[in-house]
């Protein structure tokens, strides 16, 4: 479906069209999604920023630590500027007439916003705010999942139905707007440390987020979250509780880890403390040209007493809320969305990859190289046919609007989540150790004496020694740097842990009747015959053995 979209053509049909879940919605006063022109420039009333309007934002006192020292400017220090950079690409795109049919749409309260960030209201509408994910995946070639849409998985729900979160509606509807007018990048932390997970949340209320104080402005809280991803690049924090965490608490004992919050990033008792930057290291972008501009700074988010206003709170002391937002909220099945579509474009990055590495060493034509490429593609292809019955094959949520059907999303999760490791076994065995015949530096190809030496002896099959080395590094850096072994953690363990991502397919299903209908099947099998032979038709009356 998105796959080699031309951008001129990537949209959905004008207001008054009818979908799914649209037909009629053109006579309602606020209307439906409505699409950009595609001779329009920037839309009247548009506020979502420019790249530069973006890193000035990143400058507003944040504290984020890297090597001991309190960053002052995110956007100039060498640990992330150049993911900042490539952040703020995204928001030009917003600005560019030739990516607005694509990215931009109103929505019902008459915003003009990235098409993610709205909540859709037909398959039409939800097809087209993949299509915008995928533009600005593309620009990134997959490799940065927790650009901005990412967390609008979840945003975009608020705006569907606040009153979902009363008595926090009015605040749920403010920061929908809030976001969706500006295109504003949050990130997100629902994971607890990984610290004393034998005991119950009480008893190691040291370190898990809680509330420490109630007055009339607000809530103090404490604690500490994982793993803020990108979080020094952006606006706010969300934070959460996940459904394994949320699965051990308890009514009557746990309601002070019973939130879901926002937290500004200016916030003075809010720390930011960084893992080591695989950008900073990254000295020249020929040696490690995707830790140089994609490395989304993982930190660790701790709150130590901070106040946080009613305006930003959305579940307080609430433990059945926070038990079933994850999955009645529609955030589940859209962050899924957004992350299959994401690794299928960098599914499309790696294939490429792999094609160009046999080619280089010379073994393209051997059968068994060429399984191992045809394996990804397939892959891919999977990754795509799923985005697909996410779009087409849609659910009912919140307010009228429709999310991906919950069953693919979980599906979808469990085949993204372990498909890396095969990835990486496939590059292992295919290429073997053709990666590490390469130059220490790209200064080993600027030295005279070394050059001619290096062309004749380190050169790959039809192509010079500096395109395979390049080739190579790319090689490098997607499979086995600092950067690689953090990306082969992020996809294995971002959408949950191992078990719980098939203990909530399990759980839902109950849910839903969908267990009860298997057995169901298994028993109507079962019950056309019996010790006595045959007793339905038509086998009935056939004598047996």
């Amino acid at each position: 479906m998105y796959p080699q979209r031309d951008p001129e053509v990537a949209g959905v049909p004008e207001t008054g069209a009818t979908g799914a879940a649209g037909a009629g919605a053109s006579e309602n006063p606020q209307g439906r999604a409505e699409a950009l022109s595609r001779t329009a420039k920037r839309p009247e009333g548009f506020e979502g920023m420019t790249g530069e309007e973006y890193l000035e934002s990143l400058r507003d006192g944040r504290r984020v630590y890297f090597d001991g020292d309190l960053i002052k400017d995110v956007t100039r220090h060498p640990a992330y500027r150049n993911a900042a950079r490539s952040i703020a690409q995204l928001y030009d795109m917003l600005h560019d007439p030739a990516h607005q049919p694509t990215l931009l749409t109103r929505d019902r309260y008459g915003i003009w916003t990235h098409r993610f960030f709205a909540p859709s209201y037909s398959a039409e509408e939800l097809a087209a705010a993949g299509e915008a994910i995928a533009a600005w995946q593309r620009v990134v070639f997959g490799w940065m999942g927790r650009t901005p849409e990412y967390k609008a998985s979840f945003m975009a729900t608020l705006g569907a139905d606040p009153d979902y979160y009363a008595p926090f509606a009015g605040s749920a509807l403010k920061w929908y707007k809030d976001t969706a007018r500006k295109v504003l990048f949050l990130n997100h932390v629902i994971v607890d440390p990984p610290v004393d997970r034998h005991r119950p949340p009480h008893e190691t209320r040291d370190v898990m987020v809680h509330v420490t104080k109630e007055t009339d402005a607000g809530i103090y809280v404490s604690g500490a979250k994982q793993v803020a991803t990108a979080s020094a690049l952006t606006h706010a924090t969300f934070v959460a509780v996940n459904s394994g965490s949320a699965a051990r608490l308890a009514e009557g004992r746990d309601e002070d880890f019973a939130l879901v919050f926002f937290t500004r990033m200016d916030n003075p008792r809010q720390y930011l403390l960084s893992r080591s930057s695989y950008e900073a290291r990254a000295s020249h972008p020929f040696d490690y040209p995707l830790s140089a501009r994609f490395d989304e700074n993982d930190a660790v988010l701790i709150l130590d007493n901070a106040f946080i206003p009613w305006e930003d709170v959305l579940v307080y002391r609430d433990v059945p809320k926070v038990k079933a937002f994850y999955a009645d909220s529609g955030f589940f099945p859209r962050f899924n969305f957004q992350a299959t579509i994401r690794l299928a474009i960098k599914m499309e990055f790696v294939a490429g990859l792999l094609l160009k590495g046999i080619e280089c060493n010379g073994t393209a034509g051997f059968r068994g190289v060429q399984v191992a490429a045809g394996e990804i593609i397939g892959l891919r292809n999977l990754f795509w046919a799923l985005v697909a019955a996410m779009a087409k094959d849609p659910e009912p949520s919140l307010g009228g609007s429709v999310v991906p059907r919950l069953e693919y999303a979980g599906a979808a999760r469990i085949a993204t989540n372990f498909s890396w490791d095969r990835v990486r076994q496939i590059f292992e065995r295919v290429l073997g150790g053709s990666p590490i015949l390469n130059v220490s530096t790209y200064r080993d190809l600027l030295n005279p004496e070394l050059r001619p030496v290096i062309e004749r002896y380190m050169r790959g099959t039809g192509v010079s020694a500096e395109e395979r080395s390049k080739l190579y590094k790319v090689v490098w850096d997607a499979m086995y740097s600092e950067f690689a072994g953090r990306h082969g953690l992020y996809e294995l363990n971002y959408a949950g842990n191992a078990e719980q991502k098939y203990l909530d397919v399990l759980q839902w299903a109950d849910g839903r009747g969908q267990t009860a209908e298997f057995r169901r099947m298994v028993d109507e099998f079962m019950s056309t015959y019996d010790l006595s032979g045959w007793r339905a038709a038509p086998w009935k009356g056939v004598e047996s053995a």
